[in-house]
């Protein structure tokens, strides 16, 4: 293994037995031994349930990597194995480097034991020496934030207080790969973003980070690449945006054309097996046609500037169309003014009953990151009761553009009932795109223009500190 690389993990197997009695796992142990000894076909009592299935990566040093999926595709039993926790039925892992892992926060944790106790105990299996846990002490019991608790015995803890003595553990453990699963929303929000600020500085510090989440703007967010895992398959890696709408538009698919979207998922797969590209880490414009920024006048509408990274959801009775961007005058534009209000539009065309119907939109950077959006309507409850097939809406969202300049793309949905629950009717992705211009003399900073004032002032000199 190059040693570039932290991880590398090569046709990784899991397979485990499922018996539908007790008796039959008492069975499988005596009888197929005794059909080797005489001679005959092995007998078998159990199942097979592969929670992987040749699964095949590398991970830099210093890369960050989402894994995501529906429950059950093999995530957290990927991330065991890494962590040496389980056991493979198949394949290879090769790490390099020290790994902390946040897993089942504080299950390793001894109840008997104090909070100190189990931080000593839980240093060691990290590999720290009993120095450097003293030396690591403090920040310990400062990041968990648990006060005189940390003398008491683990058994008298609430389990918040657990996670977030374990968190605390092996977060200043100084790994070169951390290794978390589900483990960024632990606590109140002050703490959340005390992990998140932590993990961002081990991040910058050169640690190779491995995550499962759910979160796609966490993702997106916080990822240099996105393993899409599904039924224990690898069904595609690559950039964290295209991974989380090709997620999301399977988890959203009708259970009858979810065989076919994997199928189309991995016809259209980026990297299945290799390393990120130093040129896709670098692309700026992520699902932009190409073109540079250009000298087209703010108010105007470009034909090129069109997304290629538009994925739709499967329909459910409904079909968005014409999405599209005005200026309050109706004239169509995707070339912005800051400060200026817009309007977006599209229609919806419905084929079958639809009830308690909602229209939704939402601006994305070109990373993914959600910048913000809107409903038309804040609940079921307020939404539109009932929708007869053939009926057809004009959908429209007025919205004063607060962005610096730059690329941005949109979203737009319908969400409605079905079999009892809330779920997309259809939804597309990067749909469609504008470009906010450039201007003289702009002094706001960021991607959001908070339209800030600033004022400067000139304190009068305080005589006792002029120099004599």
């Amino acid at each position: 293994m190059s040693s570039e690389i932290a991880i590398s993990v090569e046709n990784l197997s899991k397979c485990y037995q499922i018996y539908d009695q007790p008796r039959d796992r008492l069975k499988q142990f005596v009888i197929p031994a005794i059909d080797r000894h005489l001679g005959r076909q092995p007998r078998q009592y159990f199942g097979e349930f592969w929670a992987l299935k040749n699964v095949s990566f590398e991970v830099r040093k210093g890369e960050t990597v989402g894994i995501i999926g529906r429950n059950g595709s093999g995530k957290s039993t990927l991330l065991q194995m890494i962590c040496g926790t389980l056991n493979p039925t198949g394949g290879s892992i090769v790490t390099n480097g020290r790994i902390a892992a946040l897993l089942e926060l504080g299950s390793g944790f001894n109840p008997e034991f104090t909070g100190r106790e189990n931080v000593y105990l839980n240093g060691s299996v990290l590999g720290l020496s009993t120095d450097e846990i003293d030396a690591r002490f403090d920040a310990i019991a400062a990041f968990a934030d648990i006060g005189p608790f940390i003398e008491q015995p683990v058994k008298t803890y609430s389990s918040g207080m657990v996670v977030r003595l374990a968190f605390a553990v092996a977060i200043n453990a100084d790994p070169q790969i951390l290794v978390v699963d589900e483990a960024l929303s632990v606590g109140d929000e002050l703490f959340q973003r005390k992990c998140f600020s932590r993990i961002e500085a081990i991040r910058a510090a050169g640690s190779t980070i491995l995550f499962v989440s759910h979160s796609g703007g966490t993702v997106v967010e916080l990822c240099d690449r996105a393993v899409l895992l599904d039924s224990g398959e690898c069904l595609t890696i690559g950039t964290p945006k295209k991974m989380v709408a090709r997620y999301q538009r399977l988890i959203y698919a009708p259970e009858e054309r979810r065989s076919d979207i994997r199928d189309e998922i991995r016809a259209e797969g980026d990297q299945p097996h290799s390393s990120i590209s130093e040129t896709e880490i670098a692309e700026p414009l992520d699902g932009y046609s190409g073109l540079e920024l250009s000298e087209e006048l703010p108010d105007s509408y470009d034909p090129a500037l069109s997304p290629s990274s538009t994925i739709a959801y499967e329909s459910h009775g409904a079909l968005i169309e014409e999405p599209a961007l005005f200026t309050i005058d109706n004239e169509r534009v995707n070339n912005l003014t800051r400060g200026k209000t817009y309007r977006y539009r599209y229609k919806v065309r419905f084929s079958r009953a639809a009830s308690n119907v909602r229209f939704g939109m939402m601006i994305k950077t070109t990373s993914g990151v959600e910048l913000g959006g809107a409903a038309s309507a804040s609940s079921a409850r307020t939404s539109l009761p009932y929708i007869l097939p053939g009926q057809q809406y004009l959908v429209e969202f007025e919205f004063s553009c607060r962005l610096n300049p730059g690329v941005y793309f949109l979203n737009a949905g319908v969400v409605g009932d079905l079999n009892g629950s809330e779920t997309f009717l259809h939804r597309l992705i990067d749909v469609a795109m504008f470009r906010v211009m450039s201007e003289v003399d702009n002094v706001a900073t960021g991607i959001v223009d908070f339209s800030c004032e600033s004022r400067i002032e000139t304190l009068p000199s305080n005589s006792s500190d002029q120099v004599m």
